[in-house]
């Protein structure tokens, strides 16, 4: 049995647990309540160094050579920033390529109607400290 494809189905349900997240933000995030419900959730993914980016950018900027890798040093409970440096791979890039997707994700829903303005201000102010803690882990942040 290969287990790389074991990881697709996995990667699937992570990127869209992380989709459904951000779409139920809108009404559960606010300025007033930064220990709210989505927090919680967002801090449990982040703790776990659940992932959005596409496989091929995430791999290409980890220095990864394919997704099993990734998933076995994710069980090892190694970080992504540790598996990045372990490649040669600055970690910071990492940081990088997953707020911009979620910024990516937010701006999109901003223009589509489905998040208020100050809904999107308060999670944007938070995206970068929670993908920090999702790449760095717990310790880091």
């Amino acid at each position: 049995m290969k287990r790389g494809h074991a990881m697709k189905p996995k990667l699937v349900l992570v990127v869209g647990t992380m989709v459904l997240t951000i779409t139920i933000g809108g009404g559960l995030w606010s300025k007033d309540s930064k220990e709210g419900p989505l927090r919680a959730v967002l801090e449990h993914t982040a703790s776990r160094n659940i992932h959005t980016a596409q496989p091929a950018d995430l791999l290409s900027t980890l220095g990864a050579s394919s997704e099993e890798e990734v998933y076995d040093a994710l069980l090892e409970g190694k970080s992504l920033a540790v598996i990045a440096e372990s490649n040669g791979r600055d970690a910071r890039e990492v940081v990088e390529l997953q707020t911009a997707e979620l910024a990516a994700q937010l701006d999109a829903r901003l223009a589509g109607g489905s998040l208020g303005w100050d809904d999107y201000l308060a999670q944007r102010a938070e995206l970068r400290e929670i993908v920090e803690r999702s790449v760095y882990g717990e310790k880091q942040a």
